[in-house]
């Protein structure tokens, strides 16, 4: 029988083995691409100098003299502070936004919290819930605005309509001086809380399971197991929340600005919406910069105690 020999099996070629660029080359690349990503964050570093830091820096400025448009500055040194200072609107302003802020932390806090923890037990439907409760924060707020102050009107108003519908007594809502500034706080609560409710939520679906299945292995209900498990899991988050609503509160405009106007009685005068006055109604812009910086230091130094004292209660030297 004649065997067939099989062909000598071919040396494979192996590529050579290339040497490693010089270090001069690798210098380079590496500062070309620094230059590139120094290059695409230049857009955004002359965008926020333009917008933000120049009228910052302005404003600081403007506040130390006596300014109106078309019309050459003069110095004025500390007048304008002194001036906002002795306005007899300056202290309701500051009493109705610490009260606003205050307000906004008890009603608005907790629930876009509890929200999530609903919205994070649901088995079904959890995606239109969730379009629910972030609707509002798609509405523009000057629209959302005039909407509640159609709500509030206490002739025609839908929720005195509802409370002569249950036989209860009606109220003044955003036209009395007692419940005006509670009226605006359940405006801004319900207009802002959808995108809080969506950052608790992706921090709650971040705990792991197991934390919870050992709790409740040793017993734990549901409450014990939110105080135990989900809150410390929870805590930056919550922290860092709560000091971005306390800034936001503490500029409140739109609110009293479309619904009430200040009013009534200067009940819903806050210091955002004084300054409005000081530009464009009197006219005097350096008091309108005085009272800005004045809540500029103040929330500067509020933020810079506030992270300081977090840092402290979870143990970081920095």
């Amino acid at each position: 029988m004649k065997t067939v020999e099989s062909p000598p099996h071919e040396a494979i070629a192996t590529p050579p083995v290339q040497a490693p660029p010089p270090a001069g080359d690798r210098r380079r690349r590496r500062l070309a691409d620094q230059a590139r990503a120094y290059g695409f964050l230049l857009g955004g570093l002359v965008c926020f100098a333009l917008f933000s830091w120049y009228p910052a820096i302005r404003a600081v400025v403007i506040a130390f003299q006596k300014y109106t448009p078309g019309s050459e500055p003069e110095w004025a040194g500390t007048a304008n502070f002194t001036r906002v200072w002795h306005d007899p609107e300056f202290s309701a302003a500051w009493r109705n936004t610490l009260t606003f802020t205050l307000l906004a932390l008890l009603i608005g806090f907790a629930i876009p919290f509890v929200m999530a923890l609903v919205l994070n037990e649901l088995r079904h439907a959890r995606a239109f819930f969730r379009v629910v409760v972030y609707l509002p924060v798609m509405i523009p707020p000057v629209v959302s605005a005039l909407l509640w102050k159609w709500f509030y009107d206490p002739g025609a108003g839908l929720a005195n309509e509802v409370l002569r519908f249950l036989h209860l007594p009606t109220s003044n809502w955003s036209n009395g001086a007692d419940t005006a500034l509670v009226s605006l706080v359940i405006v801004a609560t319900w207009a802002n809380m959808g995108g809080t409710v969506l950052i608790y939520l992706a921090a709650l679906q971040s705990i792991p399971g197991e934390l919870y299945e050992a709790a409740e292995l040793d017993g734990a209900n549901l409450l014990q197991r939110v105080r135990h498990v989900t809150v410390p899991q929870t805590r930056f988050v919550i922290l860092m929340l709560m000091l971005l609503q306390i800034i936001a509160t503490m500029q409140v405009f739109t609110e009293p600005f479309v619904i009430t106007g200040g009013g009534p009685e200067n009940a819903t005068v806050t210091v955002l919406y004084l300054i409005y006055k000081y530009a464009f109604l009197y006219n005097d812009f350096g008091g309108a910069c005085a009272l800005s910086v004045m809540l500029l230091v103040l929330l500067g130094a509020f933020s810079a105690v506030y992270l300081r004292l977090t840092r402290s209660a979870e143990g970081d030297p920095a």
